[in-house]
């Protein structure tokens, strides 16, 4: 049975970003996205989880689909969505697979930090057309060949917080870079054609500086790149983020996605950059969500129709998620319109705010869900479990923990630029 088209949205179901006038891409997007995940990926999570296996068989979906060049600007052959569009569809396959959109995130952000949020980065006219021509090289690969792009942060220090200097090194030499150090929890380990590397530059001079931070694409089968460690995680175990190493790893200057230095003004310029790991976690919280009324309804696929709606105590859990996660989606809402270059001090509190909420409020819905389903719901044949696990995650992760959020949260209410106590 079909579900009516909501005449607001012009959808039959309810995105996970919630309803509002999308645009005829956006519609037609998100469309594509929740097809693929209730057809596809969500009959497929289990298998992710239960293997630590990368959903290769997703890929090949997303791929055929034009998702992997979604951020693709179209003069470059791509679908052209901007940063609204990507964060409203990168929920919505989190709902079916978290792994699978928490991965996908990385690869388009490699396509969305060079393209609609480079376009919002001051460049010099030399910067502006060295990066045309080097984006050329790099959106080719993933439209005409359908090359995945990997974008490892974490080295185990405050690098990736943006606290201090990548440990991470590339040399310039003759026609290129040398790449010296390695990256831990690197998603799409193994999966990637080529891994997007932050790296600090290497000037000889033993003062190592976040500003020269450099943004290198490594391809996978570089002489002295290597991936090693097991991967045994509590939750987003198909993201199979396992540790690389580089060991004078050559690759040419066109292998650079970013200018020198422009890295580092983009990370000023476009905080909203770091915000794109939280829709993930809203699509699983529309999950957790999602399960719980179905199962107090008995309508869970291959589950005895067994009613548990009755019961005042799981009719006020289930209110006070909806309660929760409107909440989570009205801030997110807000957040992804607002994003923009240099936003103002409000709008950077309720990105900050936007991310927190998501974060944690993920979690605790799915802890609701558990309490409120109750054992059966932890059985590991259900969904439920593996959401709980895959929630928790969110929180944890750089550049924006819950912690690193509060810190910035306070001190940037506290303090205005350039103010200190005496």
């Amino acid at each position: 049975m079909n579900n009516p088209v909501n005449p607001h949205t012009g959808l039959d179901f309810t995105p996970a970003v919630g309803d509002m006038a999308f645009t005829l891409l956006q519609r037609e997007l998100l469309a594509k996205a929740h097809a693929l995940g209730r057809d596809k990926f969500a009959a497929r999570a289990q298998q992710w989880d239960t293997e630590a296996s990368f959903p290769f068989a997703n890929y090949d979906d997303l791929r055929e689909a034009g998702f992997l060049k979604l951020c693709v600007p179209t003069s470059h052959g791509g679908l052209g969505a901007d940063y609204t569009t990507y964060m409203m569809v990168a929920a919505e396959i989190g709902r079916f697979c978290g792994a699978t959109a928490l991965t996908w995130n990385m690869h388009i952000c490699s396509t969305m930090w060079t393209g609609v949020l480079a376009d919002g980065i001051p460049m010099s006219d030399d910067e502006r057309r060295e990066h045309a021509a080097r984006r050329e090289l790099h959106f080719g690969r993933i439209v005409n060949d359908g090359a995945l792009y990997a974008q490892p942060f974490s080295e185990g220090t405050a690098a990736a917080a943006g606290r201090a200097p990548f440990g991470t090194t590339a040399k310039k030499v003759d026609g290129g870079w040398l790449i010296n150090g390695r990256k831990i929890w690197a998603s799409l380990s193994g999966a990637a054609d080529y891994y997007g590397v932050l790296c600090t530059e290497d000037k000889g001079d033993q003062h190592p500086d976040a500003r020269d931070t450099l943004y290198i694409s490594v391809p996978a089968t570089s002489e002295g790149f290597s991936i090693s460690g097991d991967w045994d995680p509590l939750g987003m175990r198909g993201t199979v983020s396992r540790n690389l190493a580089f060991k004078d790893v050559f690759v040419s200057d066109a292998e650079q996605l970013m200018p020198r230095g422009i890295y580092f003004k983009g990370a000023q310029t476009w905080p909203a950059m770091f915000f794109t790991l939280s829709p993930t976690y809203l699509g699983v919280a529309n999950a957790a969500y999602d399960f719980t009324v179905q199962y107090l309804r008995g309508e869970v696929p291959g589950e005895p129709p067994i009613k548990r709606r009755q019961f005042p105590t799981k009719q006020i859990a289930v209110a006070q998620m909806r309660i929760q996660l409107e909440n989570m989606k009205s801030l997110f809402a807000r957040a992804i319109a607002e994003a923009k270059p240099n936003p103002s001090k409000d709008e950077k509190m309720r990105l900050y705010a936007a991310h927190y909420s998501v974060m944690e409020g993920a979690n605790d819905i799915a802890r609701l869900a558990i309490r409120t389903c109750g054992g059966q719901s932890m059985l590991k044949h259900l969904p439920l479990e593996r959401l709980y696990r895959d929630s928790r995650c969110g929180a944890l992760m750089l550049p924006w923990t819950a912690e690193l959020i509060l810190d910035r949260m306070g001190r940037e209410t506290l303090y205005e630029p350039g103010e200190k106590d005496e």
